[in-house]
């Protein structure tokens, strides 16, 4: 491969939503624009909420607060850029940003996934081993592990950028997705993908299935200790005390391992439906999951709702002696 032609692309073009008719652009970046502000207000409401109440300054809660925090960086990585193509017709991004965001896609879904790792640690150790959660789970340990979390899990997305960037992009720069990642790159790369796929592939699967198999099995422990209290007939109702977090982990897991699997076993989806089931399994989890923690999470919803009174009686007081 020449120099001249290796150096072509300059720019990729993000198609977004490659079916959608222009007359529903102003549709769509307006939708995109409400998920968006729904989601950074949701979770700094969340933040604040921590930040003012030291009834919250607990392990769980502090885990609660890297799942925002992911939530957040995530959806700011992504969802301005798609906004601005339908909003202002901007559809291009430079060669060098494209590879940004897309280290900090899969960075950003590899902390989540160990986070979701630790949070069922958590509730682990709180329901099979209770005599042992406060000397296991200080908050300075759940610190430390967090924070492995968020270091750890730097290597692998900053290798799919070392070993995807100097590749030769020479023909198409069309990006079929919303935002760039690995597999939207390497693809319009003038060379053989499979010695960049493979092991892309095999990481994405250990980030992804290592945490899930952790997952699996301590919920599954927690089944077995609570079956041996109140019997396995009452078991589902005494599991209310994770169902915050199952159902926080099943939003993220079981959208990811359906379209994963999905390819592997041959069933193809249409380009369109594709990227819609990416991005509702990217995009609207971070929207959502403050509004579970707010209304399955008892000690946040009590919280919420004593700030919600405290400042109608502010606004009442203030009306009064206008």
């Amino acid at each position: 491969m020449s120099e001249s032609n290796q150096s072509r692309v300059t720019e990729f073009i993000l198609t977004g939503f490659p079916g959608l008719h222009p007359e529903y652009y102003c549709i769509a970046s307006f939708v995109l624009f409400l998920v968006y502000v729904v989601t950074v207000i949701a979770n700094i409401t969340v933040f604040f909420l921590f930040a003012t109440n030291q009834s919250l300054h607990k392990p769980m809660y502090y885990i609660i607060l890297n799942v925002s925090a992911c939530d957040l960086l995530f959806s700011t990585t992504t969802l301005p850029k798609i906004i601005s193509r339908y909003w202002f017709q901007s559809e291009s991004i430079s060669f060098t940003g494209c590879f940004v965001q897309m280290y900090f896609v899969h960075y950003l879904g590899s902390v989540n996934s160990f986070i979701f790792f630790l949070m069922a640690f958590d509730r682990y150790v709180a329901i099979c081993h209770p005599l042992r959660y406060t000397t296991v789970l200080k908050k300075n340990t759940v610190h430390i592990l967090s924070m492995t979390a968020w270091i750890i899990t730097m290597g692998f997305p900053l290798m799919l950028v070392i070993r995807a960037y100097p590749l030769p992009y020479c023909a198409s720069n069309v990006i079929h997705h919303c935002y760039c990642d690995h597999i939207g790159i390497t693809v319009l790369a003038c060379t053989d993908r499979a010695p960049y796929s493979f092991p892309a592939f095999v990481g994405a699967m250990i980030t992804l299935l290592v945490p899930l198999a952790f997952i699996v099995f301590s919920y599954f422990s927690i089944f077995i200790e609570i079956s041996k209290v109140v019997g396995p007939k009452k078991c589902f109702k005494s599991l209310s005390t994770c169902s915050t977090q199952l159902i926080i982990i099943s939003l993220y897991y079981v959208p990811r391992c359906f379209v994963y699997f999905a390819s592997q076993v041959g069933i193809t989806f249409s380009a369109d439906l594709r990227i819609v089931i990416i991005m509702c399994y990217s995009l609207v989890p971070p929207m959502i999951n403050p509004l579970i923690y707010c209304l399955r999470t008892r000690d946040i919803k009590r919280t919420l709702m004593k700030r919600i009174k405290t400042n109608k009686i502010r606004v009442e007081l203030k009306i009064r002696n206008n």
